[in-house]
């Protein structure tokens, strides 16, 4: 099992889960009212993963959508996740570990991803984008497309801005989106230098995908 696991959290102005990520699994269950599996499922179809692609999870969590993403380039591919929290990269490290899954799982910023030019084939981003503040998504994001290969594409995956019961629970969470983040998120992933970016028709109440290319 490859870790590289520490303490220390790094320096960053993107907000980090430290104390309460125990609760994280639990808290998103909750809040998306159990539909996080369907919506791993489809950020990994999304993606467009293939057996012996290598694979890169940008603010892992848990490490549930790492597992997935995992399970589809299967054991001739190469599966990598990074966060901010190293209390995240713990659990994310021994779910794996239960699995016996061989999981490059690291404590790191998007902003400085510890990785060479062109490592990936392919990057997902789930439910983390909006934790950062503007500037920083797009030299984050822009990170992002450093390490991965040309054609390589990245997936994100955010949350909805809407009214209601989810605009409630985003109010509830501390995030208040603009009703055009979509297109907002969009243009910050086209200033990062990704091209071919698409909103895709996903049916989800709680969440946007996007998808783009290097």
């Amino acid at each position: 099992m490859t870790t590289h696991t520490h303490d220390h959290v790094p320096e960053t102005e993107g907000a980090t889960i430290t104390w309460w990520a125990p609760l994280y699994d639990a808290c998103t269950w909750l809040v998306s009212f159990g539909t996080m599996p369907g919506v791993r499922k489809s950020t990994v179809k999304a993606g467009r993963l293939k057996a012996g692609e290598a694979v890169l999870d940008v603010g892992c969590g848990t490490g549930d959508l790492t597992l997935r993403a995992a399970r589809r380039v299967g054991a001739e591919g190469r599966t990598a996740g990074i966060d901010a929290s190293p209390n995240m990269i713990k659990i994310a490290s021994r779910k794996a570990a239960k699995k016996g899954r061989d999981i490059d799982f690291r404590v790191a910023p998007i902003e400085d991803l510890p990785f060479a030019d062109g490592e990936f084939d392919a990057a997902l981003s789930s439910l983390m984008v909006h934790h950062l503040p503007d500037d920083l998504k797009v030299r984050g994001l822009a990170e992002v497309r450093r390490v991965l290969k040309p054609g390589g594409r990245l997936v994100v995956v955010d949350l909805k801005p809407g009214k209601g019961i989810v605009g409630f629970l985003s109010h509830l969470m501390g995030h208040r989106l603009p009703d055009d983040y979509a297109e907002q998120l969009k243009a910050t992933m086209q200033e990062a230098g990704f091209e071919d970016v698409e909103l895709l028709d996903v049916k989800n109440r709680m969440v946007i995908f996007l998808r783009a290319t290097k």
